[in-house]
């Protein structure tokens, strides 16, 4: 019966712990060990909650004093009755949040943290958010056309993917746009980072490759992703594009204005799975500016509903003299337009 009770409170997502009056641990469950990340079951408070501390035993440390979790089970064996406390836990540099009641249960007391899965979900999305950020492109690079790029997301995760690269000598622009939020738009970016071939120089073909795997997933109509792909072709002075459903790219030609590179074309989804991609190319000359954006800046809302369009983006960039002046304009013009952000912000801006 004990291992009953055992494995059912181990299958539990709150996590609870078993102290006697010496204040050493008698059992914790599998969400507890979690919750504190220790790999010891036993022991006393220090053992199982890592808290740092070197000098003497667990209790005896000058520090122990103003431990709150220790206070807080001292407190319920000297009043023998229930209590409850919002409690910070120092763990290095860290500071552990958390919500924990204990309660006497004879000779032994009872601390059960409420709020144990929910911050395990929040460190989960943190470490999905930093593997997120290390998938952006670098800042710059020592070789090809000299970019600049903004990436908010408008949560956690993000559903926008940016890349920069080089194939052959010439930059590749990548940037997608997967439809939802959240997690389920950070799993399928992530879909498209791996099935992205950085490795083929032609934009259709790439684009062609992603399709294919694609389809392979099976998802509804409601799973859509949006990609604009580009290679800059120094040797011929021409931008070779391939679009999926995307915002169409702008290209500032100096006193000429605005150029928008439009393409019609479906985006990368089960709609139409055999679609065949074709690239275009376009001739450009030193001194202009290219950019790919997706459509969370362009209908980004102010508080009174104004989306803030593309006239303003085409606007920015007419007065921008490179790439990163235009980067640094666009996100103070979206901030004081918006405030707060409903959709992810991307943009690329490339020095042609």
């Amino acid at each position: 019966m004990a291992n009953l009770y055992r494995d059912v409170l181990n299958s539990i997502p709150t996590a609870a712990i078993v102290l006697d009056r010496s204040l050493r641990v008698r059992y914790m469950n599998r969400a507890f060990g979690e919750y504190f990340r220790t790999g010891k079951l036993r022991g006393t408070l220090r053992d199982v909650t890592g808290c740092g501390k070197k000098e003497g035993a667990c209790g005896e440390g000058v520090q122990c004093a103003y431990c709150p979790l220790r206070n807080l089970f001292l407190e319920v064996a000297e009043s023998r009755k229930t209590a409850f406390r919002k409690l910070i836990l120092k763990r290095g540099e860290e500071g552990l949040a958390l919500r924990m009641k204990v309660q006497p249960l004879g000779k032994y007391f009872l601390g059960v943290v409420d709020n144990a899965y929910e911050t395990e979900i929040a460190r989960e999305l943190h470490s999905a958010q930093t593997i997120q950020q290390r998938l952006l492109p670098p800042a710059s690079m020592s070789d090809g056309v000299p970019y600049s790029f903004t990436y908010i997301p408008c949560r956690e995760i993000g559903g926008d993917l940016p890349d920069v690269y080089s194939v052959g000598g010439d930059t590749m622009g990548f940037l997608a746009d997967v439809s939802g939020k959240g997690v389920a738009a950070g799993m399928l970016s992530a879909f498209v980072k791996a099935g992205w071939d950085r490795s083929d120089p032609s934009p259709a073909r790439a684009l062609c490759g992603l399709n294919a795997k694609f389809q392979e997933l099976n998802l509804d109509e409601r799973s859509y992703v949006t990609a604009a792909a580009v290679r800059i072709d120094r040797a011929a002075g021409e931008i070779v594009y391939c679009l999926a459903g995307h915002n169409a790219p702008i290209l500032r030609k100096g006193e000429e204005g605005i150029s928008e590179i439009d393409m019609s074309s479906p985006p990368i989804s089960t709609w139409i799975p055999a679609f065949r991609y074709e690239e275009r190319r376009l001739p450009y000359r030193k001194g202009e500016i290219l950019v790919l954006l997706t459509d969370g800046v362009t209908e980004s809302r102010s508080p009174e509903g104004e989306q803030f369009s593309l006239e303003r983006v085409e606007a920015i960039l007419q007065r921008s003299e490179n790439a990163e002046r235009f980067i640094e304009r666009l996100k103070a013009a979206l901030k004081d337009f918006c405030g707060t952000f409903s959709d992810d912000i991307t943009a690329i801006a490339f020095d042609l």
